[in-house]
C-alpha cells in the first residue's frame, strides 16, 4: 500500500525536469476492494503526473551525506482531529514525521496534543532533525577545512572550530576529535 510522501502545495524538486514546481494535486491510484491506494501521483503542473521517486522536498537535498543517512520527512495523517477543525495548522490534516531509516516506520514523532499547541515549532523541529546528517557532514568538513591550515586561519574561525568540535563530541562521543 503506498502513502503520501508529499502534500498539495509543497515545494517539490522534479529531477526529471530539473526544475522546483508547487504540487497542484495528490493523486491517489485506487484498486477495488483495498483500504489504501496502491501508487501516489503528484500533478506539479508540468504536463505529466510523477512519482514520489522523481520528487524531492524542499528540505532535503538530492544527494546524500557521506555516512550514507538518508533522513526525511514524512506527513502524517492527522487522526486526532478533522481537517477543518485545525485550520491554523501549517498543512491541515496532517502532521510531520521524520524517518531515520529506510522504512516507513522508524523514527520521530510528535504527541498530537503539543503539535496542536506549537505547529511552527514542531514543523522546524521536523526539518532540523531530518536534516541532522547534512549539518553534522558541514561541520565536520568545517573542522577538517580549518584543522588543515589553522595557522593561516583567523582566530575567529580557529575559536568557532573548537566550538565545533565540542559540539561534535556530544552529538557523536565515539568519534575521534
Amino acid at each position: 500500500m503506498a502513502k503520501a510522501q508529499f502534500h498539495k502545495n509543497q515545494r517539490v524538486y522534479v529531477r526529471p525536469v530539473g526544475t522546483w514546481a508547487l504540487i497542484e494535486s495528490v493523486r491517489p491510484q485506487w484498486a477495488k476492494g483495498l483500504d489504501e491506494p496502491i501508487r501516489i501521483f503528484y500533478d506539479v503542473g508540468l504536463g505529466r503526473d510523477f512519482g514520489a521517486d522523481e520528487l524531492t522536498s524542499e528540505g532535503v537535498s538530492a544527494e546524500a551525506p557521506a555516512d550514507g543517512e538518508s533522513w526525511r520527512v514524512v506527513r502524517l495523517r492527522n487522526k486526532w482531529q478533522a481537517p477543518e477543525d485545525c485550520g491554523h495548522h501549517p498543512h491541515p490534516g496532517t502532521y510531520p514525521a521524520v524517518m531515520t531509516g529506510d522504512t516507513d516506520w522508524g523514527g520521530w514523532r510528535v504527541p498530537g496534543a503539543e503539535y496542536d499547541l506549537y505547529p511552527e515549532k514542531i514543523e522546524m523541529q521536523a526539518q532540523i532533525i531530518a536534516n541532522a546528517p547534512r549539518m553534522l557532514a558541514l561541520l565536520r568538513h568545517f573542522v577538517d577545512f580549518i584543522r588543515r591550515d589553522d595557522n593561516n586561519a583567523p582566530q575567529e574561525l580557529v575559536a568557532l572550530t573548537r566550538e565545533a568540535q565540542e559540539l561534535m563530541k556530544v552529538v557523536v562521543p565515539n568519534e575521534a576529535a
